[in-house]
């Protein structure tokens, strides 16, 4: 007899590339999971993987019972919400977000999650964008909310929101004009996002379309240790201007106006689009509805 559990074991092989990442992502063992690929092949007469070559590739065959296993499994998480009235049922989603996302809004998610869905166990990630883009392709988590600097054609993105980027520098060290061109602020220390981060992939880019590139800087991935060294009067730095307003009216910081000003950096929610499940898309658009970058910390 052919069960989901099969179907549900050949499908992780094939996202995962391996017997042993599916036995991980499915609470297991390796042998049961090659147990239920093995009863697969004699219920359906049919040999799934091509043990004559390396790795897990499918057969003829096995692509055709793949393509209707994942069919029978988006149906089975169907029918499991009608039974529960609607809600999910019980299972674990990997959310991974950048460091901006968990300082503002993340709580309010995870709180609106547990209300909505308590029997949901939510396992937050927080990483650099590109590490994050590169982990959701290769299956370790399930949404991504990050600047939107990829594209994908197995990708759904659900733009969430946007972020405004103003320069800020230690009060003493700020230019004494009102306003400088991006010219004039090459003169000056910039502080910049590394190369896998999602808001500094973008400022960086729409910079090198103004034709301007800044002869000091220093670089660093993390956004708090940029504010650190902003702080600490090292250079003129970008960040969201309505997260970090109290630490201009606390006089840590002082902005720093540009002409042109920084574009807004846009944020979206990513999921693989092929993966068989109803929750994702109904958490990517909770993330849209709750989605708020101007305040730290909110619940």
């Amino acid at each position: 007899m052919i069960t989901l559990r099969q179907l549900e074991a050949l499908y992780w092989i094939v996202e995962l590339g391996t017997f042993e990442r599916a036995a991980d992502k499915l609470n297991t063992t390796q042998s049961a999971i090659s147990k239920r690929i093995h009863e697969l092949e004699a219920s359906t007469g049919l040999a799934v993987f091509d043990r004559s070559q390396r790795g897990a590739r499918l057969t003829e065959q096995g692509e055709q019972i793949l393509t209707l296993g994942q069919s029978m499994l988006d149906l089975q998480e169907k029918i499991l919400m009608l039974r529960e009235g609607g809600v999910p049922p019980a299972r674990r989603i990997r959310i991974g977000v950048t460091e901006l996302s968990a300082l503002t809004w993340l709580p309010r998610l995870v709180t609106r999650l547990r209300q909505d869905y308590p029997t949901i166990q939510i396992d937050p990630d927080v990483d650099l964008t590109r590490n994050l883009y590169e982990r959701l392709l290769e299956n370790d988590l399930d949404l991504i909310v990050i600047p939107e600097v990829f594209a994908f054609p197995d990708v759904t993105a659900v733009r969430i929101g946007e972020v405004r980027n103003s320069w800020m520098s230690r009060p003493d060290r700020a230019p004494a004009a009102k306003t400088l061109n991006l010219a004039a602020l090459a003169e000056y220390p910039i502080l910049v996002q590394g190369r896998r981060s999602g808001s500094g992939m973008y400022i960086n880019q729409w910079l090198k379309t103004q034709g301007i590139s800044f002869p000091r800087i220093l670089s660093c991935d993390s956004l708090t240790a940029q504010l650190a060294f902003a702080v600490a009067g090292l250079g003129i730095g970008y960040f969201p201007q309505d997260c970090f307003l109290p630490l201009v009216k606390e006089g840590k910081l002082a902005l720093v106006a540009s002409d042109p000003e920084l574009p807004p950096v846009p944020y979206a929610a990513m999921f693989r689009s092929e993966k068989p499940t109803v929750l994702i898309p109904v958490v990517a658009d909770m993330a849209r509805e709750v989605c708020d970058f101007s305040r730290q910390l909110q619940s």
